[in-house]
């Protein structure tokens, strides 16, 4: 399949673009004998919403703990903020990882602790800011998500909606430059998972940044997105705004988002 170059998508061996917060350029990753990312090269558009969406292990999580510095690629780029960040030290790794907020699937909070100390904790260890700082800050980000009455509450003790959104307060706290979603919405009915997008969008039309969010679900997607990446088989087959995903003449894109059983994917 042929790599729409639609806006915001360098080809292999095209000049460099015009810089952007997260630029990716032609990554590969292999696990074993399986290679995940084959080629894959993308430059997300600034201060948007892109829904990153593909088959089940076609490397979108990958993706993202590349972008994280969690994953070193085996070639290519994974530049953040205009550096390669695997040619720099550990120590500035680990700075420009502070201008990232990142929601996992199950919101990862800490069960020794409760809610508000889950969401203060960034602010605490990587801060100097005092207490009376850190409510102020701790409990706006809670109001947001509508969790203010729930701060002394343990993770086991609210619902699976109510840890993202936790989660969610949490990854804002530090007003980050960018925000990484991987699978915001499994495990939550279609209700919360319309609430959650909802939200979603609200804080991005409140505050901006690069917001980056993996998905399955297709009504997420419709809900969220400015721009739709697709990923297929380790490569970006498609990256655009979402009203020329949806309305894409690509077999592969338009079976996906469809959710078509006829198409070139199958069941392999």
């Amino acid at each position: 399949m042929l790599l729409e170059h639609a806006s915001g998508v360098a080809a292999p061996n095209a000049a460099p673009a015009a810089e952007h917060t997260i630029e990716i350029r032609d990554i590969h990753k292999k696990f074993g004998s399986s290679h995940i990312l084959r080629g894959l090269s993308v430059d997300f558009k600034d201060d948007a919403i892109t829904t990153v969406l593909g088959p089940s292990g076609t490397g979108k999580s990958v993706l993202l703990k590349h972008i994280v510095g969690l994953l070193e690629p085996d070639a290519g780029e994974v530049r953040v903020f205009g550096t390669d960040i695997w040619r720099v030290s550990e120590i500035e790794r680990y700075e420009l990882r502070k201008r990232f907020g990142v929601l996992f699937q199950d919101g990862a909070l800490f069960g020794s602790m409760n809610i508000y100390d889950n969401v203060a904790f960034p602010l605490r260890k990587h801060t100097d800011k005092s207490e009376d700082e850190i409510r102020e800050i701790v409990m706006s980000n809670l109001q947001e998500v509508g969790l203010e009455g729930a701060i002394h509450k343990a993770p086991n003790e609210i619902s699976g909606g109510m840890r993202k959104r936790a989660g969610f307060a949490r990854a804002l706290v530090m007003r980050p430059d960018v925000v990484l979603f991987d699978e915001p919405d499994s495990g939550l009915d279609p209700v919360r998972t319309k609430l959650l997008s909802q939200l979603i969008s609200q804080v991005h039309q409140e505050h901006g940044g690069t917001y980056i969010v993996i998905t399955h679900d297709i009504p997420t997607a419709r809900t969220v997105s400015d721009y739709v990446a697709v990923i297929w088989k380790g490569q970006m087959v498609h990256y655009g705004d979402a009203d020329g995903a949806f309305g894409s003449d690509d077999p592969f894109v338009r079976q996906f988002l469809a959710g078509d059983a006829v198409g070139p994917l199958g069941m392999d």
